[in-house]
């Protein structure tokens, strides 16, 4: 008579919590980044998510410089963040000698806004985190 071993299996549930994000409609967004293009020192701005990209800039010629600026901007903080532990970063802003940056990132979409200066960063915060 042959013996046959019984294998037992064990299955366990993982709770994972579930994240609930409310993100700005893709639309909604880019009404936004145009009413913040109309305030006085807005250079202009690039929204990128994984699909597309729009940049809305007032000297087209630059293109190219803006937008290797914000990709760099967006790599050096998530490697400042990871190398000095600091979780995930919300915005940053840069500050150079003649321009201000603002890098922010909202659900999947990464933004950029450039402005002179003087320009007062916090009412734009204000109008991308309103609901």
């Amino acid at each position: 008579m042959v013996k046959k071993k019984k294998s037992a299996q064990e299955t366990s549930a993982i709770a994972e919590p579930i994240v609930v994000e409310e993100t700005i409609s893709g639309d909604d967004l880019r009404a936004r980044l145009e009413e913040i293009k109309s305030y006085r020192g807005v250079i202009g701005y690039i929204l990128r998510n994984a699909n597309t990209a729009s940049i809305d800039l007032d000297d087209p010629a630059k293109i190219i410089d803006y937008a290797v600026l914000s990709s760099s901007a967006f790599d050096a903080s998530r490697d400042l963040s990871q190398l000095f532990d600091l979780g995930n970063v919300e915005n940053s802003i840069f500050d150079g000698r003649k321009i201000k940056m603002l890098s922010i990132s909202i659900g999947q979409n990464r933004i950029s806004i450039f402005t002179e200066k003087g320009t007062d960063l916090e009412k734009i915060l204000m109008n991308l985190h309103t609901s």
